[in-house]
């Protein structure tokens, strides 16, 4: 259902009809991100003193689903027999790599056959785009699944935005940001001032725009406030797949190595050099979490030339081989 049938629907008579979403809860969901979905939906019927939108569940057994954090939410329907709505979310957590079951995809089909809007909210975006469904357009998901998504799906356009509303199929990057798209959404359909009065209940006042990078800051991550190491850190982050010597990182923040190497020694009590190869390694070890890459495939997106170099510094690091690492998981 399109958002200028929604406008004309809502404009048209003083009760509108209630727009349905329903959301496919994938075993692992995170449930912030479901709070922050379900919650302005409540708000907009409470402030507005109309049923302005209704919501559904459903799950892979149709009874409960559990989120990551043990809780676990009572279902309506089963994938398989998902009713008729006007916008259907999947919504996943954890492990999503798995999620994607055939009666999870052919609800999702059939929704679209239907006329359903169809959105992901946190990890979703990767079961849609293992199903085909974000090919040639941009998505939003968690950052923590940047770096397997890029290697995985290269057809979609990863967008580091806390939601994307104007492709064809909405995403989000979960947590808050699902709460900033649902704003937006009804802010769409029913008018910036609801939108606002329902963030004023919700005692948000930060929210974002689909522009808004997701990623959280160098400074909090790192508690970096020198503006030369911060730059220097996501010049490393932006050159993982072909890393350069500190003298050449230096180079291009404009300040010399030995001041580089100050810095890095002072903030963060390491040097440019371990600092870069422990990024390249964190990367090496997500990517053979979240994907089926093989070792040297990951060797070479991380930076390093050959796959038994990438093998012995990894074993140096984590204490056990990419190989075993892997085995690990499955």
């Amino acid at each position: 259902m399109s958002t200028q049938n929604q406008g004309s629907r809502v404009n048209s008579t003083h009760h509108p009809t209630p727009e349905h979403f329903q959301f496919l809860l994938v075993e692992n969901f995170s449930h912030l991100a479901f709070s922050c979905a379900v919650e302005p939906l409540r708000i907009s019927n409470l402030v507005s003193k109309q049923e302005l939108y209704r919501w559904s569940f459903a799950s892979e057994n149709g009874e409960f689903a559990r989120a990551s954090n043990g809780t676990e939410t009572r279902v309506a329907h089963t994938f398989a027999d998902a009713c008729d709505a006007d916008t259907i979310f999947v919504l996943s957590g954890l492990g999503v790599q798995s999620a994607a079951t055939s009666s999870l995809i052919a609800s999702i089909r059939r929704g679209r056959a239907h006329g359903a809007r169809i959105g992901a909210l946190c990890s979703g975006a990767y079961i849609l785009a293992e199903a085909g469904m974000l090919d040639g357009q941009k998505a939003a998901i968690h950052w923590h699944y940047h770096d397997s998504f890029m290697e995985e799906f290269p057809q979609v356009g990863l967008s580091r935005s806390v939601f994307v509303a104007e492709a064809p199929i909405i995403t989000a990057s979960g947590g808050t940001a699902t709460a900033d798209l649902m704003l937006f959404l009804i802010g769409q359909t029913h008018g910036q001032e609801l939108a606002t009065e329902v963030a004023d209940q919700m005692v948000y006042n930060a929210v974002r725009n689909a522009d808004a990078s997701q990623r959280v800051s160098l400074q909090s991550r790192h508690g970096i406030r020198n503006e030369h190491l911060a730059r220097a850190i996501q010049w490393m982050t932006d050159n993982i797949d072909d890393p350069s010597p500190p003298s050449a990182i230096a180079h291009e923040i404009g300040v010399s190595g030995r001041q580089l190497e100050r810095l890095f020694g002072r903030y963060l009590s390491c040097s440019p050099k371990k600092f870069y190869l422990d990024l390249r390694l964190q990367k090496a070890q997500r990517l053979l979490v979240q994907t089926d890459m093989s070792v040297t495939e990951i060797a070479f997106a991380t930076g390093f030339n050959s796959p038994t170099h990438f093998t012995k510094t990894y074993r140096a690091h984590f204490g056990v081989s990419p190989k075993d690492q892997k085995h690990k998981i499955e």
